[in-house]
């Protein structure tokens, strides 16, 4: 059985982390000018961040159809500038809500 060395893949994980971070840095010197790639680069970190929560949005309550209408309210509260406490706070309130009616019909 082949044993796994932690430190190896610490090492490894980190080198890459150092990469990523420095090679912009050491290979573009210059300001950037094009405007699609300076809009490409805006755009990453809130593409990045919706990619990595979407999936937990729908996969954090017990049904998908409350996490659902929770994600449709949060993006209409966001979309007519709530804040970012009024969204999570109504999110939270339609799943608790939704969840205790699917608790009431199927029990009834």
């Amino acid at each position: 059985m082949p044993t796994h060395n932690t430190y190896i893949y610490i090492l490894i994980m980190a080198l890459v982390t150092y990469l990523v971070r420095v090679l912009p840095l050491t290979l573009i010197r210059k300001e950037i000018k094009n405007i699609t790639v300076k809009s490409f680069l805006y755009y990453v970190p809130y593409v990045t961040l919706a990619i990595m929560t979407f999936p937990a949005i729908l996969s954090a309550t017990s049904s998908i159809i409350s996490a659902a209408i929770a994600f449709v309210i949060a993006i209409v509260l966001a979309w007519i500038g709530k804040s970012l406490f009024q969204v999570a706070m109504l999110s939270c309130a339609s799943v608790f809500i939704v969840e205790l009616v699917i608790t009431f019909l199927q029990t009834h």
